[in-house]
């Protein structure tokens, strides 16, 4: 079973290679690295429709967020690496495969983010002459609003385009439960003691069960909440297994009976088993969001091209909205502004996906924290875990 960090739709990659294989290189008009599955090929086939056809376009896949961050890691290393002395030894191609050239574009997971830009990983976007950035909702705006150590910042630079968002989810065996959960507070239940799964992230178990009192996914100063921590201890004594890779392969199985994870995981995998349901939690949940961001380029290479700025202006265009929302296991961000009229039911009748705006509300993106507010949680989870 794969993370959300290493999401794969075997079928779409396939149909990705096929419509732009023809027009990968190094040299395209517009070369973007994506998370494999985060855009569907359908989406793809109109921009390739929309745009010149002397426009060439290389999208390359990666299979984790984890790898693409690496890249933007290794591009800003490699002139450093290319001065020293391993740059006059021959280099094997099997052995030392070259990094792809850097791209306009890459994804990154909105909890990246900040550790990019702190870094100097990426660089600013310029997005004012992008006519849909004005459609998309400030939630999202703002999440990529930063000062230059990462930190949100009401007006700051622009960092990154978002362009997917999912959920984290309380899925459960339909067969096995004769009661159907609803919220964070269901998961304490008696009946669930030793039935659950749940990923291998401090940040979503402490947030959830921070929820669960009534507060902020990001809480900073938790000595705040007095009762945070037998909350957590209570929980986990009904947790059987924390795994960021296969805490879903217990719930097929039924070893048991809920597990909690990322939604563009669930979806998938509930039109694959039919007993398998999910609710977004009523109190509400920790939001993820995909974000195209520039890779760091040369003082003169810092503009976008203007393919560049189509592509970002098309993926919050309508159609491409809903596309997106269709078939890829996510929403776009800008799935709300459309009138519901207009969208297909497939999308409004998904409450996974078309998200109740009363439960909305209440949700969290996962928001940097302070060094003291990271030790606070890292300490927590150790002690719930070593009880």
């Amino acid at each position: 079973m794969l993370t959300r960090r290493s999401f794969l739709t075997t079928t779409g990659i396939l149909a990705l290679g096929h419509l732009l294989s023809s027009c990968a290189s190094s040299g395209a008009d517009l070369r973007v690295l994506l998370l494999k599955g985060s855009v569907p090929p359908q989406l793809l086939k109109l921009f390739r429709q929309e745009i010149s056809s002397g426009s060439s376009l290389d999208f390359k896949p990666q299979g984790q967020l984890k790898e693409l961050f690496s890249l933007l890691e290794t591009w800003q290393d490699k002139d450093e690496e290319n001065k020293g002395l391993l740059a006059d030894l021959p280099q094997i191609p099997l052995i030392n495969p070259p990094p792809p050239s850097i791209s306009d574009f890459v994804t990154l997971g909105d909890v990246w983010l900040g550790e990019a830009i702190e870094k100097e990983l990426i660089d600013p976007l310029d997005i004012a002459e992008i006519e849909n950035w004005q459609t998309l909702p400030s939630r999202w705006k703002n999440l990529v609003k930063r000062d230059r150590q990462g930190n949100l910042q009401e007006n700051g630079l622009i960092w990154g385009a978002p362009y997917r968002w999912g959920t984290t989810l309380i899925a459960y065996r339909s067969d096995k439960l004769d009661w159907q959960p609803q919220d964070w507070s269901d998961l304490w239940d008696e009946r669930l003691s030793d039935r659950i799964s749940m990923v291998n992230q401090p940040r979503e178990i402490i947030g959830l069960t921070l929820k669960q009192l009534g507060k902020s996914y990001n809480t900073e100063n938790l000595e705040e909440v007095p009762e945070l921590k037998s909350e957590l201890l209570n929980l986990n004594k009904r947790v059987k297994y924390y795994s960021d890779q296969h805490y879903l392969q217990p719930l097929v199985v039924g070893d048991v009976w809920v597990s909690v994870g990322w939604s563009n995981e669930i979806i998938p995998l509930m039109a694959k088993s039919p007993n398998i349901k999910a609710v977004v939690p009523t109190s509400g949940t920790a939001i993820w969001s995909d974000i195209w961001v520039k890779p760091k380029a040369k003082e003169t290479e810092t503009e976008l091209s203007e393919i560049a700025k189509q592509w970002l202006n098309f993926c919050w265009q309508p159609q491409a909205a809903r596309l997106m929302s269709l078939f890829a296991d996510a929403a776009s961000p800008v799935i709300n502004t459309i009138d519901k009229d207009e969208l297909e039911p497939d999308i409004t009748n998904n409450p996974l996906l078309f998200i109740d705006s009363a439960i909305f509300d209440k949700c969290d993106f996962l928001e940097p924290l302070s060094k003291q507010s990271k030790e606070q949680y890292i300490n927590l989870w150790k002690e719930v875990r070593n009880s």
